[in-house]
């Protein structure tokens, strides 16, 4: 079973997934790990004393910290809050994940990903429709909603069919095309041929 955060791994660098799931005792833990965490921490504390404004809805009921299975999708985690609203056009009841970030605001699609894992596994437990999602940037208090697309679900299913191939099979994929990334990756000592 994967974690949430392993869509968010995949989808910066395929080659994370290997050394998370084939080289599970190298993973070294970094300052940016810690301090995520805590400001996450932090943030579901404020986020009880917020409005639902960032989020652009008027009321709606708030579960923090929700932990998450799904056996269906091989997925569990931690979503930072889920919001319970019939605050849209139709007045139908849904739910919506939010996931807090300490980075800057660049979504790109790894942060789409791990916010639709989140969603599927909602879709699951709340017996709700889940057709968007918000990734809240905590440096720049601001929320970005995610639409929950046909095509993002299908790059959904196909991701974590690659993600179970390597792991099943111990396949190491290629080196990330966007070599900056490996910059700052916590396993970038260990990919030889690319350094």
């Amino acid at each position: 079973m994967f974690t949430v955060t392993d869509l968010k791994q995949y989808g910066y660098c395929p080659r994370i997934v290997y050394y998370l799931y084939c080289l599970p005792d190298i993973r070294p833990t970094t300052f940016k790990m810690e301090a995520g965490a805590a400001a996450n921490r932090a943030e579901e504390e404020r986020e009880e004393r917020r409005s639902l404004r960032p989020y652009r809805l008027k009321r709606g009921e708030r579960h923090t910290d929700v932990y998450l299975t799904s056996e269906r999708w091989g997925l569990r985690g931690r979503a930072d809050l889920v919001i319970e609203t019939d605050d849209n056009p139709i007045g139908e009841r849904e739910a919506i994940p939010v996931d807090f970030k300490l980075s800057p605001g660049r979504m790109g699609l790894n942060l789409r990903l791990q916010l639709l894992g989140y969603g599927v596994m909602i879709e699951e437990q709340f017996a709700l429709p889940v057709r968007r999602g918000f990734v809240y940037f905590i440096p720049r208090r601001k929320a970005i909603e995610v639409p929950f697309t046909a095509e993002l679900r299908a790059r959904l299913t196909a991701v974590l069919m690659h993600m179970r191939d390597i792991a099943l099979h111990e396949r190491m994929p290629p080196p990330n095309r966007q070599r900056s990334r490996c910059e700052i990756c916590e396993f970038r000592r260990f990919c030889n041929d690319v350094w």
